[in-house]
C-alpha cells in the first residue's frame, strides 16, 4: 500500500480536476496523474472517470475515497498531534535516576511548575536502564558512563568532604593525616564489606587508606544521620552534607584531601528530532546544575 498514492487520490477528488490537485499539493500534474494511474492499477479497478470537462467517480472510486479520506484526515490528525509536542513541551516524560540523589527532587519540581503540561515518571533504581529497550526519554547518570550511543552531558561533579561532629573531633581528636583515620570510627558508604580501601586526593596526590568500618551503608540519608549522631569520621557526598557543615553541626576533617569526585551526566537516546519536553527538561537541568545547588554559596 502506497499512503502517498491514496493522499493524491483524495486530493484530486476534494479539488476536482489534477491541474487543481496538482497545484494543491505542489507537484507537477503528470505526477499527480502517474500516482492516480498506479493506485488504480494496483487495485485493479477505475476509480475516475475522466472527460475533458470535468472528473467523476466510479462506484468503487466512491467507495475508496470514503475509506481513503478517513485515512488522510487521521494521518493528518497525527502529524498535527506530533507538531503539537515539538512545539510545546506537553505529555509523560519518562525520566529515570539512580538512588541517593536528592538533589533532583528540586530541579523536577522546579521543572514541572514551570511546564504543567508536562507529567513525569521518575523511576529511581540501581541498575542501569536500557533507555530504548524500556522506552524511557532521559536518563540521569552518576560515575563513569559505558560506552554507548547515547547522547551525553556534563552535569557537573559530586565531591566529598570528610567530616565529624564538633562533640566527636572533642572526645577523639582532630586527625592530622590520612593515616591518623585508621584510629578513628569510621562511617561509609559502601556494601560488601567492613573493610573498606579509602582513596584519598590532594592535588596531584593521592593516598590509599584501608580502614575498618565502624559502619557500612548504601544509604546517603542514613549515612548522614549517622555522621550527625557523632558515631565517627564520614567520607560523604557534598550534596548531602554541606547544609550540616553551613549550620556547623559537621566539621570538616583532613580539609585538603578528599574522595575522587564521581561525575554525573544526563543522557538521553538521540540528539535527533527531539521532543520539547525532552529538550526543555534537558536544558532545565543543565541550568540547575551550573553550578551543581550544594556549591551555591560558601563551601566550609
Amino acid at each position: 500500500m502506497d499512503l502517498n498514492e491514496i493522499a493524491v487520490f483524495t486530493r484530486v477528488v476534494q479539488a476536482g480536476s489534477f491541474t487543481a490537485a496538482a497545484r494543491a499539493l505542489g507537484m507537477p500534474k503528470s505526477t499527480v496523474s502517474r500516482k492516480v494511474a498506479d493506485l488504480e492499477e494496483r487495485l485493479d479497478a477505475r476509480l475516475l472517470q475522466r472527460t475533458t470537462r470535468k472528473l467523476s467517480l466510479t462506484d468503487a472510486g466512491r467507495m475508496y475515497f470514503d475509506h481513503g479520506v478517513r485515512i488522510v484526515h487521521e494521518l493528518e490528525a497525527a502529524e498535527a498531534a506530533v507538531g503539537s509536542l515539538q512545539d510545546k513541551p506537553r505529555g509523560l516524560l519518562r525520566v529515570t535516576a539512580g538512588p541517593n540523589a536528592p538533589w533532583l527532587g528540586d530541579i523536577v519540581a522546579g521543572y514541572m511548575k514551570r511546564n504543567p503540561e508536562v507529567q513525569i515518571e521518575l523511576l529511581v533504581t540501581g541498575r542501569t536502564v536500557d533507555l530504548v529497550e524500556e522506552r524511557f526519554d532521559v536518563g540521569i547518570r552518576a560515575g563513569a558512563l559505558a560506552d554507548s550511543s547515547l547522547v551525553a552531558r556534563k552535569l557537573g561533579n559530586a565531591t566529598w568532604f570528610l567530616v565529624a561532629t564538633p562533640a566527636y573531633l572533642k572526645k577523639r581528636g582532630r586527625p592530622r593525616t590520612p593515616d591518623d583515620l585508621k584510629a578513628h570510627d569510621c562511617v561509609l558508604f559502601g556494601a560488601g564489606s567492613t573493610s573498606v580501601t579509602v582513596r584519598l586526593d590532594r592535588g596531584d596526590q593521592s593516598v590509599q587508606v584501608p580502614i575498618a568500618a565502624r559502619l557500612l551503608v548504601s544509604d546517603f540519608e542514613i549515612l548522614g544521620a549517622a555522621a550527625l549522631a557523632g558515631l565517627g569520621i564520614a567520607v560523604m557526598p557534598a550534596f548531602q552534607c554541606i547544609e550540616s557543615l553551613r549550620a556547623h553541626r559537621l566539621e570538616r576533617v583532613l580539609h585538603d584531601w578528599a574522595a575522587p569526585s564521581t561525575p554525573m551526566h544526563v543522557v538521553y537516546p538521540t540528539a535527533r528530532h527531539l521532543s520539547a519536553k525532552v529538550k526543555s527538561f534537558v536544558e532545565y537541568v543543565q541550568q540547575r546544575m551550573t553550578p551543581p545547588p550544594w556549591e551555591l554559596g560558601p563551601v566550609p
